[in-house]
């Protein structure tokens, strides 16, 4: 008997479908034992840079998202002889923060904006002195508000403000909710009632006064916690996802949930004294609090998990795309050399060789910017590789040095969550990055000055802790909490490979990060200097 195949035909699955920064990706797991994937799906896309905005289309929305599911159910249908035609439950995951508006039609009333811009820098200093709280220039709350001091047109005609997730989510079902996990990339949560802080609410409503058409909670989508039911597949919604016409309406969804949470799920890292980072386009740290912080810092953010419990976040606007653009460049020389070498290959040979490189990557610095940075205060970025005439330009420490360069704000932040005192017993790392055994894992332990966990699910990455969080639907009638159903059904049998730190590394990253720290000043004049392509300072 093929009981994947009677897993597909009678919809004992879950899916989770996660819009990340250059990949959406659909992942079909087993419900009833979520650590098996019955198929996966993907589609590449990129965010655009329009008039000084990073963005990305709705319509690349919804066409990425049909040709990755599209691409699930040819998966799946390969490997079992079966088109799923329904599920038992699905999830919805998306890049955090930014600004969906809309009007009372549906309307988009301003092209998206991501996390990654960086022009909110008066509305988050307003909005900290007047909560009492860190807000990161990506919130959207910090979007909202910086509208608002922009006195923008649209703001009369908004009916509705809403992430990525929270949106996809709205279409297939008609539900205009959100996991907690996102929502408190939205606006601050109050941890004891696991919804909006009513009472920065209050304030808020009372310093802008008629220049929002509606309190702000009226604007917000409704919280809701992990295992809650948020609606089912409408009719409409199903042809929106799957245009052939084969799936089903009528599955049950989840909460919709941010990057951040399903990262924390894919890693089993919702419990205190946890914690993952996960890295792509962006990088970032989650770490689950014991207790609150003694103040506030802009290095770190107060978010939460899905299940609603507090989490210090180190999030960095640049991770692994200056680093791919580089892979890309080594790929394209060994085409035109004419011995062209597939892009994974391009990306295992490089690492390996970055294990040849010194402790200190041999004197060179590598800015990953091509973003601002609010956590070094930048609002641009403009990517540099730095040396000194004493340095060693090897490829071993040039790889070595744009890996460290991933790692670099991530670390200055960290920094600050340790002399905090956060206890943390475990830290898991996720993302493309880490697939190659032994290099980008061992780096981050040099880095973070502490174990790294890579578990066998490290690529499958967020579609992945979607499909869990569907999956959890059902786990969670009998009161289970989200930790102890990650421990007992989807990590118990999970390997995972868990490298220390090597004293080696922990010094030449010491001294690497010195320098960085110090070579902020080059990235600071280079942003002032150097216009971007097609404007003029």
């Amino acid at each position: 008997m093929n009981t994947h195949r009677d897993a597909l035909v009678s919809g004992r699955t879950a899916l989770g479908i996660e819009l990340g920064s250059t990949r959406i990706k659909a992942c079909l797991v087993d419900a009833a034992d979520p650590a098996t994937v019955l198929a996966v799906g993907s589609h590449e896309w990129e965010n655009d840079f329009v008039d000084r905005t990073w963005t990305y289309s709705l319509d690349a929305v919804w066409s990425g998202l049909q040709a990755a599911y599209a691409a699930l159910v040819a998966d799946a249908e390969a490997r079992h002889g079966v088109r799923p035609r329904t599920a038992g439950a699905i999830g919805v995951s998306a890049m955090m923060h930014g600004y969906l508006a809309f009007d009372a039609a549906g309307e988009l009333l301003v092209p998206f904006r991501t996390w990654r811009n960086t022009t909110t820098g008066p509305a988050s200093a307003e909005l900290g002195e007047l909560f009492g709280v860190n807000i990161p220039l990506r919130w959207s709350i910090a979007h909202l508000h910086q509208a608002v001091l922009d006195d923008e047109p649209h703001l009369s005609r908004l009916h509705t403000i809403t992430t990525l997730a929270g949106h996809v989510h709205e279409r297939l079902t008609g539900r205009r909710v959100l996991g907690v996990g996102d929502a408190s990339g939205m606006f601050p949560i109050d941890s004891a009632t696991a919804g909006y802080d009513a009472e920065l609410l209050a304030r808020y409503d009372a310093r802008v006064g008629s220049a929002l058409p509606k309190p702000l909670l009226d604007l917000l989508p409704e919280v809701l916690v992990a295992g809650e039911p948020a609606g089912e597949l409408t009719p409409e919604g199903a042809a929106l996802l799957d245009p052939s016409g084969e799936l089903l309406p009528g599955i049950p969804f989840c909460p919709p949930e941010g990057d951040a949470g399903t990262g924390m799920v894919a890693t089993g890292s919702v419990a205190p004294r946890t914690g993952n980072v996960s890295a792509g386009t962006s990088i970032f740290a989650m770490v689950v609090l014991e207790r609150p912080l003694a103040q506030p810092h802009h290095e770190l953010d107060l978010v939460t998990t899905p299940a609603g419990d507090a989490v210090a976040m180190v999030h960095c606007n640049n991770g692994a795309s200056e680093l791919s653009a580089w892979a890309s460049l080594f790929g394209r020389f060994a085409e035109a050399a004419g011995v062209p070498v597939a892009a994974d290959a391009v990306f295992e040979t490089l690492f390996r060789e970055a294990l040849d490189g010194e402790a200190d990557a041999g004197g060179l610095l590598a800015y990953n910017y091509l973003a601002g940075e609010p956590i070094t205060g930048l609002d641009e970025g403009r990517p540099l590789i730095a040396r000194t005439p004493d340095s060693r330009l090897t490829l071993g420490n040039f790889v070595r040095a744009q890996l460290y360069g991933v790692f670099g704000t991530l670390a200055l932040g960290m920094q600050v969550l340790h002399a905090e005192g956060a206890a943390l017993d475990r830290m898991f790392a996720h993302g493309g990055m880490f697939r190659t055994a032994g290099v980008a894992q061992r780096f981050l332990a040099g880095a973070l000055d502490a174990p790294v966990s890579v578990a066998d699910t490290a690529s499958e990455g967020g579609a992945w802790g979607a499909a869990v969080l569907a999956a959890y639907l059902g786990g969670a009638r009998d009161g289970t909490p989200l930790d102890a159903y990650l421990d007992r059904e989807v990590f118990s049998g999970f390997a995972a490979d868990t490298v220390e730190p090597d004293p080696d590394d922990v010094a030449g990253f010491a001294s690497y990060l010195a320098r960085y720290r110090a070579g902020l000043a080059a990235e600071r004049a280079a942003v002032e200097s150097i216009a971007l392509k097609g404007t003029a300072r």
